[in-house]
């Protein structure tokens, strides 16, 4: 089995202004002005941790779902996603993932769910969290 190490740095420095809550989380030299979520008194114009649990659920189910399609030499033109947690009480209880794949010629139906299944099987981050993970394709 192979193991990786993977590395987030967050910072909190008194919070700035109003949000006594506002942080930095640096991610790949990338800075992303984060908080609690507004419905726990953070400020709605930074990221929060829930979002980046959902965001993190779609990005590594996206990333399976175009290395699978690359493999079957399927072109994929663009990929997107309307992802949703459901946070009841201190639990995620479902995350569903809605993405809008759009190919650069005719694909089975039956291909697409194959790709789709194939990426939450493999996906690092759903095959860690004991909340289900639905796909739901539009």
């Amino acid at each position: 089995m192979k193991t990786s190490l993977h590395r987030a740095r967050v910072s909190w420095s008194g919070g700035e202004g109003k949000d006594v809550r506002a942080h930095t989380i640096e991610l790949a030299g990338e800075k992303i002005a984060a908080s609690s979520a507004p419905e726990f008194g953070g400020d709605s114009d930074r990221a929060d941790p829930e979002e980046l649990f959902v965001g993190s659920l779609s990005s590594c189910h996206m990333l399976w779902f175009l290395a699978l399609a690359r493999a079957e030499k399927i072109h994929v033109a663009s990929y997107e996603d309307e992802a949703e947690g459901t946070l009841e009480g201190d639990r995620f209880t479902r995350v569903v993932l809605r993405p809008r794949v759009i190919f650069t010629n005719e694909i089975a139906a039956e291909q697409i769910e194959a790709l789709h299944h194939g990426a939450h099987e493999r996906c690092f981050i759903s095959n860690s969290v004991n909340c289900p993970v639905e796909i739901e394709p539009r």
